[in-house]
């Protein structure tokens, strides 16, 4: 066996190779601990693809991209995470067109010039052996907003009463559009309802953005369906209230969402992943006695579900939320994993994802053994604990790989039957 530092194969710049990849179960015959591997770190394949884990990163905004444009504080936010054992790494809302951007400073595909940036992490995320993949996304009536801190901020001064970025902030509060001409609160603007032919250009601009993913290299594709953006403002009853093919029932309201799908899965032959929020949290039933929808919840969640595993679909990433500015959620660790259960049970050949307060290893494994979901996705516990797939594993009583420029820190976690290279510096 050669004792060089050997470079990744076919990588653009040198990084030393990681055998196995890291967060990977090391073998049992040096880590008997490892007789027995937690749910939490069996490997995935979805469409030929693998996952070497179920520890997923779960699409986070930053508010940090030049005109839609990735920038180095993805490379490094991102980057982060492949080095450190995660089995995906999904990037944040990235728009498909500008004015379906969450704030002015969030992230787009809809231009060739943003191919370079997102195509730099891929590359790096690939040298680490982490698969990623991005969350293709519009935030209808939910666009152009401040960024949380500078809101914040301005609570404080002169604009206590809106979130939204003016013209003079890089915002285009004269463009928003919804399903409905229903504002998602006082501070935000009035949007204007899409027409079918606008509809139909969205279908083009989705369909454009995965063709750039496929130059880009993305192992997947998410599609936000959650948290009170288009998509989602399209399902709801309480967003949508028009009166033609694309609202009013059940089935009018899912029509240009399942559309959607149906070209993003012709389009791309990778895993296709969908976020949805399963319930809009708001404080009346569902459903009214006389059979009438009248919020979005788990029961259309699980119609919707079935309708898109028709299409193809190969994830369901369950989330809630966003749509209903009065909703009260009541907060608690792993208050989401009733919603992926549900979709779970109902759909038990569908991967589910669960997300939403999961901090601890011992309850997303619990969660994975019970068989309420099949993956995690971890967004703000892996902001405070970036290391968390190795923690996890300590506290699981497994051995997994470490980076091998981080190994030293991780050298008490690591006890093989025999270590005979004593050189301190490894």
């Amino acid at each position: 066996m050669s004792n060089t530092n050997r470079p990744v194969p076919g990588a653009d710049q040198y990084y030393p190779i990681n055998e196995p990849p890291i967060g990977t179960v090391l073998p049992q015959a040096a880590y008997p601990q490892n007789a027995t591997v937690p749910k939490l770190f069996e490997p995935l394949t979805l469409r030929g693809v693998n996952f070497k884990n179920r520890i997923f990163v779960s699409p986070m905004c930053q508010y940090s991209s030049d005109n839609g444009h990735a920038t180095d504080w993805h490379l490094v936010h991102l980057g982060g995470y492949a080095t450190r054992g995660v089995g995906a790494i999904c990037i944040e809302a990235t728009s498909v067109v500008p004015e379906g951007r969450i704030s002015p400073q969030d992230a787009g595909l809809w231009t060739d010039t943003q191919i370079a940036p997102l195509e730099r992490i891929v590359k790096f995320a690939h040298a680490q052996g982490t698969v990623i993949g991005v969350q293709l996304a519009h935030a209808g009536r939910k666009a152009s907003t401040l960024a949380p801190w500078v809101h914040l901020n301005a609570a404080k001064t002169h604009r206590a009463s809106t979130w939204t970025a003016q013209k003079d902030e890089g915002g285009w509060p004269d463009e928003i559009v919804s399903a409905s001409e229903i504002p998602y609160a006082d501070q935000y603007p009035k949007p204007k309802s899409l027409t079918a032919e606008q509809l139909l250009g969205l279908d083009e601009a989705f369909v454009s953005a995965i063709e750039r993913c496929k130059r880009i290299g993305f192992d997947f594709i998410e599609i936000h369906g959650a948290h009170g953006y288009l998509i989602h403002q399209f399902l709801s009853p309480l967003s949508n209230k028009r009166t033609d093919e694309f609202g009013g029932s059940l089935e009018n309201r899912m029509r240009w969402p399942l559309r959607l799908v149906k070209k993003c899965r012709e389009a791309w032959d990778k895993p296709l992943f969908v976020r949805i929020s399963a319930t809009d949290w708001a404080e009346f039933p569902e459903k009214s006695d006389d059979g009438v929808w009248k919020q979005w919840g788990i029961e259309q969640s699980k119609i919707f579900t079935g309708e898109m595993v028709k299409l193809g679909i190969d994830l369901l990433d369950c989330s809630t939320g966003g749509n209903w500015t009065h909703q009260k959620i009541p907060l608690f660790p792993g208050y989401q994993v009733q919603f992926a259960e549900a979709i779970k049970k109902a759909f038990p050949q569908l991967t589910v994802g669960t997300v939403g307060l999961i901090t601890t290893p011992p309850d997303a494994e619990s969660y994975l053994q019970d068989g309420k979901a099949d993956v995690i996705f971890l967004a703000r516990e892996l902001i405070r604990t970036p290391h968390w797939p190795m923690v996890a594993a300590q506290q699981l009583q497994l051995a997994i790989k470490p980076a091998n420029q981080y190994k030293r820190g991780w050298m008490q976690m690591l006890t093989p039957i025999s270590r005979p290279d004593k050189d301190l510096r490894n």
